[in-house]
């Protein structure tokens, strides 16, 4: 691994630790040359994902394109970006775990707006007004609804 400070080419691990439930690990190094520490993340790599979106279009899944999607959700909300990598890692997980190649846009939505739900009511009606198109306030009320009710039964 090159130091993104000096670009030498020896680091060391100094520690190393899972992340995400243990789908990815996170490693503090330090460059041999200039001391310079940083930090690095490692995934699996898995084949690729074709996602088949609502107009019958196709496009390679995009892990960075969904966190970006995430991240407009959840602004200005406690969220952290670690919560949001577990969260995307265990969408990744339902994904693969169909064994199919293509999955469609809708469902990986669905699976969005359930793991928001978990994080943040905020973050939900703000993905959710995106994802379902909202076109009135009768769409957010009915949102918010099902939102305090299923508080409610909690």
């Amino acid at each position: 691994m090159k130091c993104n400070q000096c670009q030498f080419s020896d680091t060391k691990v100094i520690e190393s630790r899972d992340v995400a439930e243990g789908l990815s690990t996170r490693r503090r190094r330090q460059c041999l040359k200039c001391k310079a520490r940083f930090t690095t993340y490692e995934r699996l790599e898995r084949p690729q994902l074709i996602v088949i979106k609502h107009d019958g279009s196709s496009q390679l899944y995009d892990r960075d394109k969904l966190m970006a999607g995430l991240h407009r959700a959840c602004g200005k909300t406690p969220v952290t970006k670690l919560q949001l990598e577990t969260l995307v890692s265990k969408i990744e997980n339902k994904l693969y775990s169909r064994g199919e190649a293509e999955i469609e846009s809708a469902e990986i939505g669905d699976l969005i707006l359930e793991g928001l739900a978990d994080l943040s009511e905020v973050a939900y009606v703000r993905f959710a007004s995106v994802y379902r198109r909202f076109k009135d306030v009768n769409e957010f009320e009915k949102v918010l609804e099902k939102l305090r009710a299923k508080s409610s039964n909690s």
